[in-house]
């Protein structure tokens, strides 16, 4: 029989919250750092539709080739792609997949191959579609699923997910590394495309001091946009490893008379913002470098590649905090969640 579903389907969206809902009628799981993405199999044609339900496949050319091997010939999952590197998830080499070279992402994808981490199945094994039943019914027969066609692979794995709120808080506690946060589904409903009704996404935040080792004008004007922060690794270079920008309208005067005291070198002494790469812009290489001595605390979610993944929260100035303090000790995680979590859970 056809393949009842077709894409691009919207997945189901999660709702962010602060706390873990607790309750018999949710379902934990972990949150992976990779690109969401829903597969489809039917027959000699498979699909992989990103988040925003664009094509991904000629991307990932390995994980089409892995699903293509797969015993069964019909079936819609929804899952994570990542890419392992010494046991440690790379989002920089995600990023690096896409590229319009073909060459290139072949030549990507024999250095790193890529897993798909699979957490729901919304069409089984004969193509027929399951989006109706609920969670409940539709976990184990993702389980029986995983059991029949992907034991003992690497390259596709069964997500683990548990209704214990003390498993929940665990998963949480070691995010930071591979795991991106928790997701916590109903198990009373049915997959809720596009709808964030049915499952929320809780992130662990983290605090970090950082150097000041820059920043930017905002755009046309004569006050602070942004501070570039900075980490001293092993050997006393200052790295820069992210901004913020977070701060009050009202507030900019005052940051910009503090920061502009201190213009000159040496700024950042190793890595420095606006260096080569296909995203760089001339905006990207234009500000001001500053000499070492202010020391900021912000929060941030995520910490990746020597960097922060996205903007930081300004909580406050620290004058009581030696610049050299501020080292990527604070930052890297030397443990966290690995992937072996999903040997220990697999079907």
């Amino acid at each position: 029989m056809p393949l009842e579903l077709k894409s691009p389907l919207p997945p189901m969206e999660a709702l962010s919250v602060d706390e873990i809902p607790a309750g018999k009628e949710w379902q934990y799981e972990p949150k992976w750092d990779g690109f969401r993405c829903i597969a489809f199999r039917d027959g000699d044609r498979i699909e992989l539709q990103s988040k925003s339900g664009q094509p991904l496949a000629r991307y990932f050319p390995d994980l089409v080739a892995a699903l293509a091997s797969l015993k069964a010939k019909q079936f819609v999952l929804d899952g994570e792609i990542v890419i392992p590197i010494s046991g440690r998830l790379s989002f920089d080499e995600l990023l690096l997949r896409i590229h319009p070279a073909a060459s290139r992402v072949k030549k990507l994808a024999a250095e790193h191959p890529a897993t798909y981490i699979v957490f729901d199945l919304l069409a089984d094994d004969r193509g027929r579609s399951i989006v109706d039943e609920s969670l409940s019914e539709r976990r184990p027969r993702l389980e029986r699923f995983a059991k029949r066609y992907l034991d003992k692979r690497d390259d596709i794995r069964l997500s683990p997910a548990t209704p214990r709120l003390a498993q929940a808080k665990k998963w949480l506690g070691s995010a930071g590394g591979n795991l991106d946060g928790i997701i916590a589904k109903r198990l009373d409903l049915p997959y809720r495309s596009g709808e964030r009704d049915g499952m929320q996404k809780i992130k662990r935040r983290r605090t970090a001091d950082c150097v000041v080792g820059g920043f930017r004008y905002a755009e046309g004007k004569r006050v602070v946009g942004s501070l570039l922060l900075g980490l001293y690794d092993d050997d006393g270079l200052l790295h820069h490893c992210g901004f913020t920008s977070s701060f009050k309208a009202v507030d900019r005067k005052k940051i910009t008379e503090r920061v502009e005291r201190l213009i000159g070198p040496p700024g950042f002494t190793g890595r420095a913002p606006g260096g080569p790469s296909r995203w760089s812009t001339k905006r990207s290489t234009e500000w001001q470098p500053l000499e070492p001595k202010l020391v900021v605390e912000v929060e941030y979610d995520h910490f990746t590649g020597d960097r922060f993944r996205h903007g930081t929260q300004l909580l406050r100035w620290r004058p009581d905090k030696a610049p050299r303090q501020c080292t990527f000790d604070q930052v890297r995680r030397a443990g966290g969640a690995n992937l072996r979590i999903l040997a220990r859970h697999s079907a």
